[in-house]
């Protein structure tokens, strides 16, 4: 019987479990280190939690809803387990974690649908109590009904900065300020592309118009300079039309888009792409999912689309499973095709309005942090590779400072680490790519536990 391995339950790794599943002669396993299956876009409640989430997520509700539908329909049929990290990838093996303790899983074909993180750049004063990433913001708030302060400033480009904004809102949260660093000029220049989905565009414009409704100041084209405060964070200091300006708070929502959690599909030796438009690297394929040697990816690790680009990557590679393994496919990938390539035109449209500050980091003052987890400040990465025989590249940098060595490896620091080495070589990130952390296993941290082959917690 062959064997499916996905990783990831958010809307690709659902929609390829929902398409797998059942096909003759195919086992599935789902794997997934939540508590529940949705992902990141679609994070349900902890049980037993009363959250209002149609008034949360507003038109997003009934996403979710029909999202709940498809798991319903689909995990009683699978083998799927949540609380569970995969650690490594070797030798046509997963090395998991989980209620099982210390396990591996053999596949046939392996379905990478790990999703991505936020993206950050490091602010004088980020590392301070009160200073969230726009996701970690969502998380709260989605699963946990918390908010993050009762007076506070969203910043940064990302289009969740007006989403969660709201949400807070819509929660009984006060929103200080939106902070946008990225002019509307730009927006504007950005939207021949965002009407590829004219709906969703709608819907933005909406997010934004609803909350000047409600009296929240919306700041376009700023400079983050620094998040300030005793102990936390208490006030956001920012630049525009040419003047200094501070706002008021008692926290901050932060972040710059999404970067993909790859670190598996490299380990399983897929070749990688560096995209110069977002300045960053994916694993490659072929448009359909596949990377070879029976591996494949969907949703936002292969390329950023968001949660209805992953669910129609999820059913493409889905069907290049069933084609490898010489099976009838249940429908034709045409309309799939058809559909995520409006998605990713209106994501290219995204990039633009919501556009990445590589020129940031180089203007950092020493003093900064640059890597918190290790405590490496700008400074010390910047004079080691001005240093004779000093690091140029970025790994060299990580090896002779510790910078990305802590718990995170990398996934907070590692962009920022990249614009800075190349702000100190002169790579321009286009004609020369950017660095790239490499990854290593265990991707993640492993307790002492795992080794005594106890349980996760």
């Amino acid at each position: 019987m062959k064997r499916v391995a996905i990783v990831g339950a958010g809307p690709a790794g659902i929609a390829a479990a929902d398409l797998l599943v059942g096909r003759a002669g195919i086992s599935v396993t789902l794997i997934d280190e939540g508590q529940q299956p949705g992902g990141q876009i679609f994070r349900q409640p902890h049980p037993g939690l009363a959250t209002d989430m149609k008034r949360l997520l507003g038109a997003g509700h009934a996403r979710l809803e029909r999202f709940r539908a498809l798991c319903s329909n689909v995990l009683p049929q699978l083998d799927y387990r949540p609380r569970t990290l995969v650690w490594n990838v070797f030798g046509g093996e997963l090395m998991t974690l989980g209620e099982r303790g210390v396990d591996s899983l053999s596949y046939d074909a392996l379905l990478i649908a790990t999703g991505a993180t936020d993206r950050v750049l490091p602010v004088e004063g980020w590392t301070m109590p009160g200073v969230y990433t726009l996701g970690g913001a969502q998380i709260l708030l989605k699963e946990q009904g918390c908010l993050i302060g009762r007076q506070v400033v969203f910043c940064g480009a990302s289009p969740l900065l007006y989403l969660a904004a709201l949400q807070y809102h819509r929660a009984g949260g006060a929103v200080a300020a939106v902070l946008d660093t990225t002019p509307i000029a730009a927006k504007v220049k950005a939207i021949p592309r965002l009407l590829a989905l004219p709906g969703v565009l709608k819907d933005g414009l909406s997010y934004m118009a609803a909350l000047r409704l409600a009296g929240v100041p919306i700041v376009g084209g700023v400079t983050l300079d620094a998040f300030v405060g005793e102990g936390r964070a208490a006030e956001v200091r920012y630049r525009a039309g040419g003047q200094a300006h501070a706002v008021a708070c008692d926290a901050v929502a932060y972040g710059f888009g999404l970067r993909p959690e790859m670190q598996l599909a490299e380990l399983a030796d897929c070749a990688l792409r560096y995209d110069s438009f977002r300045r960053q690297w994916y694993p490659d394929h072929d448009g359909d999912g596949r990377c070879g040697h029976g591996v494949y990816v969907a949703g936002d690790v292969a390329q950023m689309g968001g949660a209805e680009a992953a669910g129609h990557s999820g059913r493409l590679a889905a069907l290049s499973i069933l084609a490898d393994f010489g099976l009838e496919a249940p429908a034709s990938p045409e309309p799939d095709r058809a559909a995520l390539a409006r998605q990713l035109t209106f994501q290219d449209g995204l990039g633009h309005a919501f556009a990445w500050p590589a020129a940031h980091v180089a203007g950092l003052a020493d003093e900064v942090m640059l890597c918190r987890c290790e405590g490496v400040s700008v400074g010390e990465v910047r004079r080691g590779l001005r240093s004779d025989g000093g690091p140029q590249e970025a790994n060299r940098a990580k090896a002779a400072t510790r910078c990305g060595m802590g718990r995170c490896q990398g996934r907070f620091c590692g962009s920022a680490l990249a614009e800075l080495v190349a702000a100190e070589t002169g790579a321009d990130g286009v004609a020369r790519p950017l660095d790239r952390l490499r990854a290593q296993p265990p991707i993640k941290p492993l307790p002492i536990s795992a080794v005594a082959g106890e349980p996760l917690a």
